[in-house]
């Protein structure tokens, strides 16, 4: 499998994973930075998502 394919994929994995972060757990308050808004959270757990699957062997 291609490096960059991988990458996507756990990018997109990682922004799903936000996404129910947000849904499930979020701050109702919308205070919190990061799990109060959808796009946010959604983006951090994508470059996490990234990152993560870049490293992988």
């Amino acid at each position: 499998m291609s490096p960059f394919i991988k990458v996507l994929l756990g990018a997109a994995a990682g922004a799903a994973l936000g996404f129910l972060y947000y849904k499930l757990i979020g701050c109702r308050s919308g205070a919190c930075p990061l799990a109060g808004n959808p796009w946010i959270s959604s983006g951090w757990w994508a470059l996490i998502g990234g990152l993560l699957a870049s490293g992988l062997k």
